[in-house]
């Protein structure tokens, strides 16, 4: 299993958010591509990275903190935030970026979606974002028509290899993840399952890697101290082997 810190961009600073609430933002640091190289010394080899004002306005406006973070860490970053056109996945790519993360727009429009994963194949990945059991859009501020599961087989269909999975009620809580939702995922489905949202301990990082999902998100638990990066990386190499 892989573990991928996660760097939250806002006005090219790290942030954070609670349950994705923009009015509860804190800012940890000022230079993100200190951070990531960081996350790179402790063992890393994977960075997601969100950009919350791309999330609001669909336009790419961290790129230049995003190709710092890429260019200084050397890690394989995969990103996402408001990317709702062929244009700007592939901005990111020329940026270095290894994978670009469709949310709210592979919702709302199948055919981006058909023609993204077309185009760039397993460089898409779709983060489905989870409330009350369906999936949430707009910055978690709507939910769709589609229950979780409904989704996860129509984009398994469409050729996705790569899902983020984030149970949003877990997010930045520091209450535990979702384990048995992760195991349900991995039973029924094929793709590469990326766990999100609340994984606030090394005994969820041990648990996910159990489950074999593929890959585990980890936020808040960094920036808070209850994870050490490299701790959750000896737990995942152990575990799988």
């Amino acid at each position: 299993m892989i573990i991928l810190p996660a760097i939250d961009l806002f006005d090219g600073k790290c942030v954070r958010l609670f349950k994705g609430d923009y009015n509860q933002m804190t800012v940890y640091n000022d230079h993100p591509e200190k951070v990531a190289k960081d996350f790179l010394n402790k063992g890393a080899k994977d960075i997601h990275i969100v950009d919350l004002e791309g999330a609001k306005n669909g336009e790419t406006p961290n790129i230049e903190t995003v190709k710092k973070i890429v260019s200084k860490s050397g890690l394989n970053a995969e990103i996402g935030g408001g990317i709702r056109s062929l244009s700007v996945v592939e901005t990111y790519l020329d940026a270095g970026v290894s994978r670009v993360i469709l949310g709210t727009a592979a919702v709302e429009n199948q055919d981006f979606l058909t023609e993204a994963v077309k185009n760039f194949g397993d460089k898409i990945v779709v983060g489905i974002d989870i409330k009350d059991g369906f999936v949430a859009v707009k910055g978690w501020t709507e939910n769709s028509k589609y229950s979780y599961m409904e989704f996860c087989k129509k984009i398994e269909d469409l050729g996705v290899k790569t899902v983020i999975c984030t149970d949003i009620s877990k997010d930045g809580a520091m209450q535990g993840t979702n384990i048995e939702l992760y195991k349900n995922l991995t039973e029924k489905f094929n793709f590469n399952l990326i766990a999100s949202g609340g994984v606030s301990s090394l005994s969820d990082v041990k648990a996910l890697a159990e489950l074999n999902v593929y890959g585990a998100i980890i936020g808040k638990a960094y920036y808070t101290g209850d994870i050490k990066i490299e701790d959750a990386v000896s737990v995942a190499k152990e575990v799988g082997k």
